[in-house]
């Protein structure tokens, strides 16, 4: 199932996303979609990662520990 949205982009942005939807020969709403996913999976790591680092009862381990427990 899908979701209308409707969103306002800078000039340069829409520009872009017209040409490069014509060289792809693909709908401008495929290229969102696809860019917006990996954004906010990208964004939600990252998320992720700042909170492990500021729990201070998450141990960091060294890149020797990892080894011994990668094997």
């Amino acid at each position: 199932m899908t979701e209308a949205i409707s969103v306002r982009l800078p000039e340069d942005i829409a520009s872009r996303l017209d040409v490069l939807a014509k060289s792809l020969e693909r709908p401008k709403t495929y290229i969102v979609t696809k860019a917006l996913r990996e954004y906010l999976e990208e964004y939600e790591d990252y998320l992720v990662a700042l909170h492990r680092l500021n729990d201070k009862d998450d141990r960091v381990l060294s890149e020797k520990e990892l080894v011994k427990v990668g094997r």
